[in-house]
């Protein structure tokens, strides 16, 4: 019995990925979660924003939790209008926060002032959105009653 339930344990590992642990993901685990493509995934790190944190024997990229968190800061502001310096920015500024290193006050204090920055670029993007949705319900609101409206002349 015990055999088999260590054979049924490993349910992350497939062919190629001897020796992942459940610690790591591949580049499609990834993909399924962060709802980003493949392509994406490879561009972003081209481009020095997300680094895998392994690769496995057969040279597959691995992937931990900080990796996917890191991705998903990036998917959530892309749709705001950040630019890729932009978003390096600020995972610059929060991997320096979170870093555990000592910083002297005014370093701190200057990392702080950035993540501000950002949060108030998001906040006032996200309530141009807002406007945006709202003036978009309204006009399929107006396509919706004029179809009402002509249903019954239709029907005749």
């Amino acid at each position: 019995m015990g055999g088999v339930a260590q054979d049924a344990t490993p349910t992350r590992r497939r062919a190629g990925t001897a020796g992942v642990d459940d610690k790591h993901m591949q580049i499609g685990e990834v993909a399924a979660r962060t709802e980003l493509s493949l392509r994406t995934i490879r561009h972003y790190e081209e481009t020095g924003l997300v680094a895998p944190s392994a690769r496995s024997q057969g040279g597959f990229r691995l992937y931990t939790e900080t990796d996917v968190a890191r991705l998903m800061v990036i998917r959530r502001m892309k749709p705001l209008g950040f630019t890729l310096e932009q978003m390096r920015d600020l995972l610059d500024a929060t991997d320096r926060l979170d870093s555990g290193e000592a910083l002297v006050p005014a370093e701190y204090e200057a990392l702080l002032e950035r993540v501000r920055t950002y949060e108030q670029a998001a906040t006032e993007q996200v309530e141009k959105l807002r406007v945006q949705l709202s003036r978009a319900e309204d006009f399929a609101a107006t396509l919706h009653r004029r179809l009402e409206q002509a249903a019954p002349a239709v029907r005749t």
